[in-house]
């Protein structure tokens, strides 16, 4: 049996299952300051153990281990093999160990959902963190009228904490940034966009009614707003342009020469012009010369990473600010830093040359998967070619946010960014089949819904 084939009930706790893993990992913050990272751990095991159960026996039957992205599976060997070489051999293992469980959460929910499965649960998820960020700094505002700290933390100086430990700085009667449950202004930010994709989305293919659509996008915008992160304004700008270059590949249909010569010379004119004008680039985005202090952190990645340049100095995902080199590598407003900013800078870090290799490899194949998936006719045997499903771009469109997300911040790597890496180079590995708008499962309006009536 399969999750396509499961009764409705079945495929109800499926849902279910995929809700509570999103939040779990898109709120991981939120979860450790709520039940301490014991709790954390021992919720992620039970869901976890849940997962391998539906795995076993609602995994797609298109599912084998051989289907795997090759690129994938090569990169978490090199995280493995690290342990060999690495600088810090303990903190590698349990770096390997994490990536590992996190790719076990992508691969179950990549094989029990179906894509319009994946989407309404990730849309699900996104509402609960959206709502409960906004509730939370309200009633930060309003009730307890003052930064609040996270749980179950270490203050460096309880008179003077370092302003990274707040869980919510009571900003919003400023105008914001505010941070949300996540504790974490760029990561709300990333979030909202996603949600502002999800929600416009499914409210475009009619797959939520008017209202709720047009009411969870205005909280997605307002949260979007609120955050103020420079590099989601940015990430907005470069998904609303590739939704743009979707649009114009499906209107001409196979001759997309012309999309493919203009989007090329569209990212070289690009690159030029923000190497050209770097600062004033920076200065239009709100940022510091430093990046907030990431070119700083850069040079001194780069640096090491130079010191073993092949394969790095290990796997570690987050790092461990009790060992060495990430000891005395770098502060940040009195704490370590806990990641290079960057994917790519900190996959070079860890795992060299031989791991950007093997890392961009993946990225690029699943990029290339979800462009196709976007604007590919979906056809049925040798019928005319079926109209477009709205839901297939957003595979793509979320996927371009990590994207551009991951050229400031290490997400990509650990948690949910991983998550969802895995879970589109897997799914659009086994679940090739395009949607049709026809087979969209249309939410209908309150006045089509048919009254049932008992005769007698």
């Amino acid at each position: 049996m399969t999750a396509q084939t499961a009764p409705a009930k079945t495929r109800l706790a499926i849902s279910a299952y995929a809700v509570l893993c999103f939040i779990y990992m898109l709120g991981s913050i939120a979860v450790r300051n709520v039940v301490n990272w014991h709790g954390f751990l021992v919720i992620g095991a039970a869901l976890l153990v849940w997962g391998g159960v539906l795995f076993k026996r609602y995994r797609n039957p298109r599912f084998t281990w051989h289907r795997m992205p090759k690129p994938l599976l090569l990169f978490l060997l090199l995280c493995a093999l690290s342990i060999f070489w690495s600088a810090y051999r303990l903190e590698t293992a349990l770096g390997v160990a994490a990536q590992l469980l996190t790719t076990a959460f992508g691969v179950i929910l990549a094989t029990v959902l179906t894509w319009h499965e994946l989407l309404r649960t990730f849309a699900t998820a996104l509402r609960y963190i959206l709502g409960l960020s906004l509730v939370f700094e309200l009633v930060v505002t309003f009730i307890i009228q003052e930064p609040v700290l996270q749980n179950f933390i270490t203050v460096n100086n309880p008179h003077r904490p370092s302003v990274l430990l707040y869980w919510s700085h009571n900003q919003l009667p400023d105008g914001g940034p505010i941070q949300g449950i996540v504790a974490n202004a760029a990561l709300l930010g990333g979030f909202a966009l996603f949600g502002l994709i999800v929600f416009a989305v499914q409210l475009r293919g009619g797959l939520v009614r008017p209202v709720k659509g047009w009411f969870w996008i205005a909280v997605a915008v307002t949260v979007l707003l609120l955050t103020q992160s420079a590099t989601i304004r940015l990430a907005l700008v470069v998904v609303g342009v590739t939704a743009f270059f979707v649009k114009w590949a499906r209107l001409v249909g196979d001759k997309r020469r012309p999309v493919y010569i203009v989007g090329f010379l569209l990212f070289a004119a690009t690159l030029t012009f923000i190497s050209v004008n770097r600062e004033w680039m920076v200065t239009a985005l709100g940022k510091s010369r430093t990046l907030t202090g990431r070119t700083e952190i850069w040079a001194k990645v780069a640096t090491l990473a130079n010191e073993k340049p092949f394969f790095g100095w290990g796997w570690v995902s987050h790092w461990a600010p009790w060992a060495e080199p990430f000891k005395s590598l770098d502060t940040k407003n009195g704490l370590q830093v806990m990641h290079a900013h960057s994917a790519l800078m900190d996959v070079r870090f860890q795992l060299g040359w031989v791991g950007v290799a093997i890392f961009l490899m993946l990225l690029l194949m699943t990029l290339q998967r979800l462009w196709c998936r976007a604007v590919d006719q979906p056809r049925r045997g040798v019928g005319a070619p079926l109209p477009y499903a709205t839901s297939a771009v957003f595979p793509l469109l979320v996927f371009v946010a990590l994207l551009v997300q991951s050229l400031t911040e290490s997400r990509l790597l650990v948690e949910w960014g991983w998550l969802l890496l895995t879970i589109f180079a897997v799914k659009v590995r086994i679940d090739y089949e395009l949607p049709s708008k026809v087979s969209e499962p249309l939410a209908k309006s309150w006045q089509k819904v048919p009254i049932l009536r008992q005769t007698q």
